[in-house]
């Protein structure tokens, strides 16, 4: 490399400073969630990691996606970023600065040698530009190791995104204090704020765009595979969102029956129903959770309509027990006692339902629990306590999905033979309001005549 290139690559470039910024939409949102951090660890210096770049395959990484502690208490989610709330000497509270990677170097060729230079990868914020986005201070992530490793006084991290953080730290932390810090802040997303709330509002609202695509392909798809459907839902994700919210779930004939069929590589035939399991992530990282069971040719047969119309009424009984001070684990019951009840109807089980649910016989044929926590993770909320989440009670401003559903596994010789490779799921979307509830999904039709008629003005 000649000393002239050297040189010719270090000037010649515009400023391209913006000085005209505001702040994201959350910044407001993100200063109150920091300020109820620092109040239930007073005098404690708290450090949450966004995450570092993770290898996929010899020099080529995965698309980083921010850890969710971190990008719901900044808003920011660029890699190897790091908040610290700092203890105050006076006055109490936290100082919150947020590390960054700044500008490349030009001065130094950093900006197109080094594999993230800003010619390779793109331009990042500088730091004044970050300070201003974000409603905070803004430092050079670059010191931060040092930074911590002379740091005093007790001290907590949430595990599991940076290393280099945590080596740091390893002389100063504890297991036991780090998961209270992530309990935490695991509980602090149990209720939604308003922002929460439109942005999962959003995501249903184009998850219910990217089914409608689905159905409008389902001839293509039946010439290809389920991965025909999974590429199809994920074009509007991207499209729209971020990603999509978790791996699709675009299951065909019996792999309905098999629940996190993400493989979505078999044949899609006229006569067998569709589980599709999907949901769009917005760029701000809130997830839909939506599945529907569609028949394939556009009309259930005889017994589809009989599995698919009992999977509904449970869901109907499920989603009319989600209300505020209602226990959690209300919807769930309720629907299991439909299905239990469908069961002993069809021959299937033998009652009372008293018996079959206190027995949970049930559960060989609907597997799973009704419902999550939904929000910035698909199973959000899921280090919250027990006693705050599952054994708890539901709250305006929660959100979770109601998801029954029946598998008829392929091989199961406890059941007629029409029933093998039968798996039907309806999942919606259910926020708690202060009179009950809103769901979010409910553009998408669940009935089983209307799922007809939906598909039927689809396909022309």
């Amino acid at each position: 490399m000649s000393q002239e290139l050297q040189e010719n690559m270090k000037q010649g470039w515009a400023d391209t400073e913006r000085r005209d910024l505001s702040p994201i939409a959350q910044a407001a949102h993100t200063a109150r969630r920091r300020e109820a951090l620092s109040a239930r660890f007073p005098g404690e210096r708290l450090v949450i990691p966004a995450g570092r770049l993770k290898t996929r395959s010899n020099d080529t990484d995965y698309p980083f996606r921010a850890a969710v502690e971190y990008a719901y208490l900044t808003g920011d989610q660029t890699e190897n970023g790091v908040l610290i709330l700092e203890p105050r000497e006076e006055g109490g509270g936290h100082e919150a600065t947020l590390y960054l990677l700044p500008r490349s170097n030009r001065e130094n060729g950093e900006f197109w040698l080094s594999g993230q230079g800003e010619l390779w990868v793109g331009r990042r914020n500088s730091l004044t530009e970050a300070a201003r986005l974000y409603g905070l201070p803004v430092e050079d992530v670059r010191q931060v190791a040092d930074l911590l490793r002379e740091a005093r006084g007790p001290v907590r991290v949430v595990r599991g995104h940076d290393r280099t953080v945590e080596a740091a730290l390893a002389d100063k932390i504890t297991g036991e204090r780090d998961e209270e810090l992530k309990v935490f802040l695991s509980e602090q997303r149990l209720i939604k704020d308003e922002f929460e709330i439109a942005e999962l509002t959003r995501a249903c609202a184009s998850t219910v765009r990217g089914f409608e695509d689905v159905v409008r392909v389902l001839d293509r798809a039946q010439a290809t595979s389920e991965r025909y459907i999974e590429g199809t839902f994920f074009l509007r994700a991207r499209v729209e969102g971020n990603d999509v919210g978790y791996g699709t779930i675009a299951a065909a004939g019996p792999h309905a029956t098999t629940l996190h069929w993400v493989r979505n590589d078999g044949p899609v035939r006229p006569g067998e129903l569709l589980l599709l399991d999907a949901g769009v992530e917005t760029t701000e990282l809130y997830t839909a959770d939506v599945t529907r069971t569609l028949p394939i040719g556009g009309r259930f047969t005889d017994l589809q309509r009989r599995v698919y119309d009992a999977v509904y009424e449970a869901q109907e009984a499920g989603i009319a027990a989600v209300r505020p001070g209602a226990k959690y684990r209300d919807f769930h019951e309720a629907a299991q006692r439909v299905l239990a009840g469908k069961l002993v109807e069809w021959g299937l089980l033998e009652g009372p339902v008293d018996r079959v649910t206190e027995l949970g016989l049930q559960r060989r044929w609907t597997l799973h629990g009704t419902g999550h926590m939904l929000g910035m993770d698909v199973h959000d909320c899921a280090a919250a306590r027990r006693e705050a989440y599952v054994e708890g009670t539901l709250e305006p401003g929660m959100c979770l999905t109601v998801e029954p559903g029946l598998y008829f596994q392929p091989d199961d010789l406890t059941v007629p033979e029409e029933y093998r490779g039968i798996g039907v799921r309806i999942e919606d979307d259910i926020l708690v309001t202060e009179d009950g509830n809103r769901n979010l999904s409910a553009a998408l039709p669940r009935r089983s005549e209307d799922v007809e008629a939906w598909m039927a003005a689809l396909r022309g």
